[in-house]
């Protein structure tokens, strides 16, 4: 037994869901990618990915979901894989056959997006015609009695199609807005007929689905189904929590073999899954579940850390440990585990980049992990570099995450790696974010593995020590990367010297007065008003060029912060310019004419690369390359994913 087996007896132990034998707690969860080309068919990079994903030592490793319509009416995803026909079989059995010959229970997902269906499409369909909260989805169409009929068996026939390509489990998903939460929510079904009015009635798709796929595949296959144990959408309509549980208690009846449940849809206007959400948060619903059902539940959202689920399976709230974004970040993960090496988990830091990037119709990315999609690609490194023949002498100046992705890169290759940082810690920005709110301080995770990484691949780190021209002279290295990050700048204004750096708010540097003015309109500035918010005692004004501020941000992020400076009363002037800065505030020029806005202290908060060894390092033509912020002031997965890839190029 393996040390982290002995650790976490509860999370290792085995498991049997209908009639499958699982050797660990561990699922992996489902995800879009769109790696697969928009015509249905599984790509060779959707394999790899899939393939990782098993090697990692999940028990058991889930498909992305499949859409089972012709018309694609239930595709929601540009890449998404489809099932609709006998002609993707192949493909699918390709994924099947990679999970389990590497160990993992292989489970395919039936998917039809509903609301957010019709990627292809001028419309999409639902039980009725509710209008959209969030603009980027379709127009829904009500479906006819035939209709729902027909989309019933091509959830059967899916699953026929899943069982000959040689899945062990089948999942139906019933969450977040897709169909058949569609039928299930009082917010979205407004029938009258049998697939509507009660919940019972409005579960009755559902257990046609699932009575249809056990009738069609006997004991071939273990069945479960993903359904809200909460809707969160109180403000509209939605189910109770009450309602939620009836229909997990009808799914179970209707024939699933286990259930996994899961809090909130896409149009929820309540957090759900993101940092602002304390790990372990949404255990009560699990627990809720687990004493009203007998099958077995599992649960994802925000249970990062094995000590959560070891916890809740210990104490009979939870029989299994579902993850997807933190095993996008490390496939490795339950391995690491299992070994007692969570130093060396690449840690998801719930930024959601990978949600944005599906709902605007690009491959999966992430912020944390640089391999993702390239996991057979020559040079990436995924399982490992090749030893350069010819090591380097290499400097990284800055000591923030881009430096140290770039150094653990470039010493994992076999070259001889100095970090230097004129401050006193490491982390760059992202240290300093890390003392904003919201569960800003999961950054620190981040940090503290590039640090060990760089720690384990024999990267010296040299802090308090500031790069010149002499320096350069005397360590003659080979190729220096700058990955100096940036600074927040005073505006080009009278008065300025009265105004205070924003780094040093955040990082308690600077006291505060009751009135605030923020200059700048980035993500930057927007994190400062949220701190300053949750500080309390402020009266804050944001004042930024721009028309619409913080565009910088995660789309997926965006609408919380602007929700919480809106409940913190925080002012924003637009389309805006400082002109001078006086005892009294600051003048600012704005659309509708110049006005004073009082200020006791402030704050700029607009970024500047720091490139000032550029200029050294021309004159002396040393080979040099650039990364992170350093470049251009970005978000942080730009900065780890350009430091991985400056490193692959040394």
């Amino acid at each position: 037994m393996l040390p982290g087996e002995k650790k976490y007896p509860h999370i290792f132990s085995p498991i049997t869901i209908g009639n499958v034998e699982v050797k660990n707690r561990i699922k992996y969860a489902s995800t879009e990618t769109n790696f697969n080309s928009n015509d249905g068919f599984v790509s060779d990079k959707e394999i790899a990915y899939m393939e990782a994903q098993a090697k990692g030592g999940a028990g058991i490793v889930t498909t992305q979901g499949a859409y089972t319509d012709p018309k694609g009416e239930g595709q929601g995803y540009v890449g998404m894989m489809g099932i609709w026909d006998d002609k993707f079989i192949p493909g699918l059995k390709k994924i099947a056959d990679v999970i389990k010959d590497n160990g993992s229970v292989s489970m395919l997902q039936l998917m039809h997006c509903g609301r957010v269906g019709g990627i292809e499409l001028d419309y999409c369909v639902g039980p009725s015609e509710v209008p959209q909260k969030l603009p980027i989805f379709r127009p829904p169409v009500e479906m006819s009695k035939e209709k729902i009929k027909q989309t019933v068996q091509e959830h059967v026939d899916g699953a026929r199609r899943a069982v000959e390509a040689g899945y062990e489990m089948i999942e139906i998903s019933g969450i977040v807005g897709y169909l058949v939460s569609n039928f299930i929510s009082s917010y979205t079904n407004k029938r009258t007929d049998e697939y509507g009015g009660d919940i019972r009635g409005r579960c009755q798709f559902m257990i046609e689905i699932i009575e249809g796929i056990k009738k069609e595949i006997g004991n071939d296959a273990a069945l479960g189904i993903r359904l809200c144990g909460e809707e969160l959408l109180d403000d509209r309509g939605g189910n109770t929590p009450d309602e939620s549980l009836e229909s997990i208690k009808l799914a179970e009846a209707a024939g699933c073999d286990y259930i996994s449940v899961t809090a909130g849809w896409q149009e929820s206007p309540v957090s759900v899954i993101s940092r602002d959400v304390p790990m372990g948060n949404w255990l009560y619903i699990s627990e809720r579940v687990k004493q009203n059902i007998k099958i077995p539940v599992s649960m994802a959202y925000r249970l990062f850390l094995p000590e959560y689920p070891e916890k809740a399976i210990a104490e009979g709230r939870l029989d299994l440990w579902e993850m997807c974004r933190p095993m996008i970040a490390d496939p490795f993960l339950p391995k690491k585990i299992a070994e007692d090496r969570q130093e060396d988990i690449v840690p998801c830091m719930a930024c959601n980049i990978c949600l944005a990037r599906l709902f605007r119709d690009v491959p999966l990315t992430c912020m944390v992990n640089p391999t993702l999609g390239h996991e057979r690609e020559p040079g990436y490194g995924y399982y490992g570099f090749e030893k350069v023949k010819d090591p380097k002498k290499v400097l990284v100046v800055g000591a923030g995450v881009a430096g140290m992705q770039a150094a653990v890169v470039a010493a994992q290759k076999g070259h001889d790696v100095t970090v230097k940082d004129k401050e006193d810690q490491v982390g760059g920005q992202l240290r300093i974010a890390s003392k904003g709110p919201f569960g800003d301080n999961e950054f620190m995770r981040l940090v503290n593995y590039l640090k060990t990484q760089c720690d384990k691949a024999g990267v010296k780190i040299n802090l308090g020590d500031e790069i010149t021209a002499s320096d350069l002279e005397k360590d003659k290295p080979d190729t220096v990367v700058l990955t100096t990050g940036a600074s927040c700048v005073p505006p080009d204004i009278p008065g300025a010297e009265k105004a205070v750096n924003g780094h040093e708010v955040i990082d308690g540097k600077v006291n505060v007065g009751k009135r605030v003015v923020i200059l700048g309109d980035s993500g930057v500035a927007l994190s400062i008003a949220q701190y300053l918010v949750v500080e309390g005692g402020h009266e804050i004004t944001v004042v930024g060029k721009a028309k619409k501020f913080g565009t910088d941000i995660n789309p997926s992020y965006v609408w919380r912060v602007r929700k919480k400076l809106k409940e913190g009363n925080v002012q924003e002037l637009r389309s805006s310019t400082p002109q001078k800065i006086t005892d009294e505030g600051v003048v600012v020029k704005t659309p509708e004419g110049e006005t004073t806005v009082p200020a006791d202290t402030v704050i700029y908060a607009q970024l500047q690369p720091n490139r000032d060894l550029i200029d050294v390092l021309e004159e002396k033509g040393m080979e040099y390359h650039i990364a992170g912020d350093a470049y251009a002031p970005r978000r942080g997965s730009h900065a780890v994913n350009e430091g991985y890839r400056m490193g692959m190029k040394i």
